[in-house]
C-alpha cells in the first residue's frame, strides 16, 4: 500500500478503503491517468487560483511552508497540496490556511473515486485530483502545489500555466523512476519548466545547471538561478536577499539547520520573480521567525516519547532518507551537540525503507553519533534492523535493534551517562517519523 493511509473518521476510511481496492498499490509516473481522470472531473486544474510549483529532492516541502507563511503574512489567501502525510491524511490539502476536515475529504474522495475506477489511477493520481477539485471550488489567492516525486511525468505537472515555478536542492533519490544519476533526475524536476514561466532554482554545479537550463530553454521558460538572477548571503544572525529590484533582510529561519536558509531565499526569490501577487518586505521577515514544518530537524515537546528519557534530555525528529539530506542533517545535529563549550552524546534512532541507501544515510554521521538503535517502520517493506545496526558497526558507530522506537529510547536511557542528558535523534523515513508525532501526540494541524 502506497501511503498506508488510515483514518479515524469512518467516512473518509471507507473511501481510503475503495482507493486500495482501485489502486494499483504502488508509483506509477505519467500524465494519461491523470489527465483522463481530471477530464472527467470537469478539468478543475484550469480553475485554480494562480499556482507556485515547487520540485526537489530535499527542501520543497519547507520551501512551500515558507511560502505560505509569507503569503499570509501578506494578508492573502493559500491552498496547499503537499506530500506524504505524516499522521492523519487531511494534511496533504490545506484549502485557504487550514487543513481539510473530514467531512469535506469524505465527500471529495468518493467524488472522485467515482469517476476513477476503470483508470486504474494510483494512490497519488487520486489525492492530486481531490486536492485540485477542491481548490477549484473554494477561493483562494494562490495555490502552493508541491511535485510528489520527479516533476516531469508527477501527476501535478498537468497545471498548464503556473505563475512561477521552482526546484529546490537536487540530490540521489528515487533512482528506479528518476534515472541514477543527478544530471537524469536534474532533467527530471526541470520537467516542471513552462513557457514564459520563470524556473527560480538553487545554485548547481556547473554540469547540473546547464542540464537544468537546457530543460528550460526547450520549454521556453526562463531560468533565474541563484548565483545568477539573484543572491543570498548569511550574516550573523541575517540572511540577506539579492535581486534586479532591490534586496531583502530576514532574520535568519526558526527552523533548525544550516540548510534552511537556502529554502527561505529560494521561497523568497519565487515570490519576487511573479507578478500576480503583492508581497511586502515585512511578510519575509514573518515568514523567517514564524515558519514551522513538521519532522524537519524538529524537537519534540514533552509527550509519552520524550518522557521516556532522563530529564533534560532533547527529542528530535527529521524524516530525511537520503545522502544529500543526511548531510544537512547532520551539520544541523552537530551544530545542537557540540557549542562553544561542551559537548553532548548523541543517539540515532533509525528506520529505513527497503528501497533507501543506509550507507549513504548514515555516512554523515559515523563520527557524530554515540550509538545508533534500528527500528522497522511499521506497515512498509523497510530494511531489517539488524541489516541496519550492521551498517552502522562497519561505520563505527555503536550500534542496537530495538522493536520500535519507545523501546528504542527506553534503551538509551540504559546506555546514556546519567550526569548529561542525551540528545536523541529519530531519522530515516517520513512514516517513521509520522509514528513517532503520533507516539508523542504531536499530529500536524
Amino acid at each position: 500500500m502506497p501511503d498506508h493511509a488510515t483514518s479515524t473518521d469512518s467516512a473518509v476510511q471507507a473511501q481510503l478503503d475503495r482507493l486500495w481496492s482501485l489502486s494499483p498499490g504502488a508509483d506509477i509516473l505519467g500524465l494519461e491517468r491523470i489527465t483522463a481522470l481530471l477530464d472527467r472531473l470537469g478539468n478543475p486544474h484550469h480553475r485554480l487560483p494562480p499556482v507556485i510549483h515547487v520540485a526537489g529532492t530535499n527542501g520543497k516541502g519547507s520551501t512551500c511552508a515558507f511560502l505560505r507563511s509569507a503569503i499570509e503574512a501578506s494578508g492573502l489567501t493559500a491552498h496547499v497540496y503537499t506530500s506524504p502525510h505524516l499522521v492523519r491524511f487531511n494534511e496533504r490539502i490545506r484549502l485557504a490556511g487550514t487543513l481539510i476536515t473530514d467531512d469535506a475529504l469524505a465527500i471529495l474522495l468518493a467524488e472522485v473515486l467515482d469517476h476513477a475506477a476503470d483508470l486504474t489511477a494510483s494512490f497519488f493520481e487520486v489525492t492530486t485530483a481531490a486536492a485540485f477539485l477542491a481548490f477549484s471550488r473554494t477561493p483562494a489567492d494562490v495555490c502552493i502545489i508541491e511535485v510528489g516525486l520527479g516533476g516531469r511525468l508527477d501527476a501535478t505537472n498537468v497545471v498548464p500555466a503556473p505563475i512561477v515555478t521552482g526546484i529546490a536542492q537536487l540530490g540521489i533519490d528515487h533512482q528506479s523512476f528518476l534515472g541514477e544519476t543527478l544530471g537524469e533526475i536534474a532533467g527530471e524536476k526541470a520537467g516542471i519548466a513552462k513557457s514564459g514561466v520563470p524556473l527560480v532554482t538553487m545554485r548547481y554545479p556547473a554540469p547540473i545547471a546547464k542540464r537544468v537550463a537546457a530543460v528550460a530553454r526547450t520549454a521556453g521558460a526562463k531560468p533565474a538561478p541563484a548565483g545568477d538572477d539573484w543572491h543570498f548571503t548569511v550574516e550573523s544572525d541575517r540572511l540577506i536577499y539579492t535581486d534586479a529590484n532591490g534586496t531583502i533582510e530576514t532574520p535568519l529561519p526558526r527552523m533548525a539547520g544550516p540548510h534552511q536558509p537556502e529554502n527561505l531565499a529560494l521561497a523568497i526569490a519565487l515570490l519576487r520573480h511573479q507578478s500576480a501577487l503583492t508581497i511586502p518586505a515585512d511578510a519575509y521577515r514573518i515568514a523567517a521567525e514564524t515558519t514551522h514544518w513538521p519532522a524537519r530537524m524538529q524537537r519534540l515537546h514533552p509527550g509519552p516519547l520524550l518522557d521516556q528519557l532522563p530529564a533534560g534530555s532533547q527529542l528530535w525528529l527529521d524524516g530525511g532518507h537520503n545522502p544529500a539530506a543526511a548531510q544537512a542533517i547532520a551539520a544541523a545535529l552537530d551544530a545542537i551537540a557540540h557549542p562553544a563549550v561542551g559537548r553532548s552524546e548523541v543517539h540515532l534512532v533509525l528506520g529505513m525503507l527497503a528501497n533507501k541507501d543506509p550507507v549513504g544515510l548514515l555516512t554523515p554521521f559515523a563520527r557524530l553519533a554515540t550509538t545508533l538503535h534500528a527500528v522497522p517502520v511499521p506497515n512498509h517493506e523497510h530494511h531489517a534492523p539488524a541489516a541496519l545496526a550492521a551498517v552502522a558497526h562497519d561505520l563505527g558507530i555503536a550500534a542496537h535493534t530495538s522493536a520500535d522506537i519507545a523501546g528504542a529510547l527506553r534503551d538509551i536511557t540504559t546506555i546514556a551517562d546519567p550526569a548529561e542528558p542525551p540528545i536523541v535523534l529519530i531519522l530515516g523515513s517520513l512514516y517513521l517519523a509520522g509514528e513517532a508525532l503520533s507516539a508523542n501526540l504531536e499530529a500536524p494541524d
